[in-house]
C-alpha cells in the first residue's frame, strides 16, 4: 500500500499538491473543532449546547449540497474550490471573538457560515480527481485521500487538544486560519489544459443557468443507478447513527471519562487509528475484489461498525473504549474506501459534482435529525444508553443494503465512467 501512495505522489505532480493542500487544511480543521466543542463544552457544562453547534454546523451544509453540486458542474472545478478556502480562512479566524466573548450565537453562526463553504471543496476534491489520475491510479489515489483524511483525525485531533489544552484557543483559531491559506496556495498549482470544467453541455443550454432543473437532472441520474442510489441510501443509514456519534465522542471525553479537551482529542484520535487500518484493508481489497465479493464486504463492514460502537458505549476501561471505537471506526472505512471507488469509476463526469454534493446533503440531513434526537436524550439519559441506540441504528445499514443485494437490486453497471480522455493528466505547463 504505502509503495504505491509514495509511487502516485512522486509521479502525479497535480495530486501531489492537491495531497498536501488537504493535509494542511484537514489538521486545520481539527484544531476549530476540538477547541469549539471544548469551549462549548467548558462555558455551559451542557451537551444539549454541543448538539446545538453541531447543528449549527449541519443545516448549512445540507443548504450548501445542492447549490454546490450545479456550481461544480458549470464552473471551474479549481476556482470554486479556492473560494471556498479563502472564505473559509476570515471565518476560521473570526473564531478568536468566541474566546472572550461567550456567546453560543457567535459560536453557531460562525461554525454555520465555516460549514456552508465546505461543501463546494469537499464536493469538488472527489470531482476532479479522476481528471488529474489515470485509471490504474484512481483507486490508489481515492485510497489515499480519505486514508491521509483519517490520518488527520489521528495526529490533528491529537495535537488540536494539547494545543487547546497548553496554549489556549485562540492559537488554535488562528492555525485553523492558516491552515486554508495554506491550501488555497497548495490548490492554485494544479495544473490541466482546458482547465477543471466538467463536460459541456449542448451550445444551446449553455447560455442558460438553471440551477434547479440541472440539480433535478442529477436527481434523475442517481435514481437511474442502482448502484448509486443505493450508496447514497448506505450513507443515510450509517448517519442515522453516526450523527449521534459527533456528540457522544466529546461527551465520552468530557463527561464519561473525565479527561477533558485531551479526552476528547484521544477518543478522536483512536477513532483515526481505526479509520486508519480500515483504509489499509479498503485499499488492498480494492485492487483485486469482484463486485460481487464488494457488496458483500460492505455488509459486513457495517454489522462490524455499529457492533463496536455499542460495545464502545458500555465499556468502564477508557484503553477497552478506545479499541472498540478503534475497530468500529475500520468497519466503517473499509466500506468508505470502497464505495467511493465505485462512485468515481461508475459516475460520469457532467454528473460527479451534483452527485457527490447530493449524497453529502443527504447524509447531513440525517445527521441533522440523529444529532437533534442525541443532545435532546443528553438531558435525559446517560451518553452511555445513547451510544447503544446509535450503534444499533447504524447496524442497520447493514440489513438494508444486504435485502437489495439478496434481491438482485444492486446490479453492476455496464462499463465505466471513467474512460481514457479524461484521464492521465499529471500536470502540464497550462492551467
Amino acid at each position: 500500500m504505502f509503495n504505491d501512495f509514495r509511487q502516485l505522489l512522486r509521479q502525479n505532480r497535480n495530486y501531489r499538491n492537491l495531497w498536501i493542500g488537504q493535509v494542511v487544511s484537514e489538521i486545520g480543521d481539527h484544531f476549530n473543532n476540538i477547541a469549539v466543542f471544548s469551549l462549548a463544552m467548558q462555558t455551559t457544562h451542557s451537551g444539549l449546547v454541543v448538539s446545538g453547534v453541531m447543528l449549527s454546523r449541519a443545516f448549512p451544509a445540507v443548504m450548501a449540497g445542492p447549490l454546490a453540486g450545479v456550481v461544480l458542474d458549470r464552473f471551474d472545478r479549481k476556482r470554486i474550490m479556492l473560494a471556498s478556502d479563502l472564505i473559509r480562512a476570515f471565518v476560521a479566524l473570526a473564531f478568536v471573538l468566541t474566546v472572550n466573548h461567550h456567546q453560543t450565537s457567535l459560536l453557531y453562526g460562525l461554525s454555520g457560515l465555516l460549514m456552508f463553504a465546505s461543501p463546494f471543496f469537499t464536493s469538488g476534491r472527489n470531482s476532479i480527481l479522476p481528471s488529474i489520475t489515470s485509471r490504474e491510479e484512481l483507486h490508489t489515489a481515492n485510497s489515499l485521500t480519505q486514508t491521509t483524511q483519517w490520518t488527520t483525525i489521528t495526529v490533528g485531533t491529537m495535537v488540536a487538544g494539547l494545543t487547546a489544552a497548553s496554549l489556549g484557543y485562540q492559537w488554535a483559531f488562528v492555525l485553523n486560519s492558516l491552515s486554508f491559506f495554506g491550501s488555497a496556495a497548495c490548490i492554485w498549482q494544479l495544473r490541466r489544459p482546458g482547465g477543471f470544467l466538467a463536460k459541456r453541455r449542448p451550445p444551446a443550454e449553455e447560455q442558460v443557468v438553471r440551477p434547479w432543473h440541472e440539480y433535478k437532472e442529477g436527481l434523475r441520474y442517481m435514481r437511474s443507478s442502482p448502484l448509486v442510489l443505493g450508496i447514497a441510501l448506505v450513507a443515510v443509514g450509517w448517519a442515522t447513527g453516526g450523527g449521534a456519534a459527533q456528540i457522544l465522542f466529546t461527551l465520552f471525553g468530557e463527561q464519561v471519562f473525565n479527561r477533558g479537551p485531551a479526552g476528547i482529542g484521544i477518543v478522536w484520535s483512536a477513532a483515526g487509528v481505526g479509520l486508519l487500518v480500515g483504509g489499509a484493508i479498503g485499499h488492498s481489497i480494492g485492487q483485486r475484489i469482484s463486485f460481487r465479493n464488494y457488496k458483500r464486504v460492505i455488509a459486513i463492514g457495517y454489522v462490524v461498525h455499529g457492533g463496536a460502537y455499542v460495545l464502545f458505549s458500555q465499556m468502564q476501561s477508557f484503553a477497552w473504549a478506545l479499541f472498540y471505537i478503534a475497530l468500529s471506526r475500520a468497519g466503517v472505512a473499509v466500506c468508505s474506501v470502497l464505495n467511493v471507488s465505485q462512485l468515481l469509476r461508475r459516475v460520469k463526469d457532467e454528473y460527479r459534482g451534483r452527485v457527490f454534493a447530493t449524497i453529502e446533503s443527504m447524509q447531513w440531513s440525517t445527521m441533522i435529525v440523529s444529532m437533534t434526537a442525541a443532545g435532546i436524550a443528553s438531558q435525559y439519559h446517560s451518553p452511555r444508553t445513547i451510544g447503544y441506540v446509535a450503534g444499533i441504528l447504524s447496524s442497520t445499514t447493514a440489513i438494508f443494503w444486504g435485502w437489495a443485494d439478496w434481491k438482485g437490486k444492486l446490479p453492476e453497471p455496464e462499463g465505466l465512467a471513467v474512460v481514457p480522455p479524461e484521464v492521465g493528466i499529471h500536470g502540464g505547463p497550462t492551467a
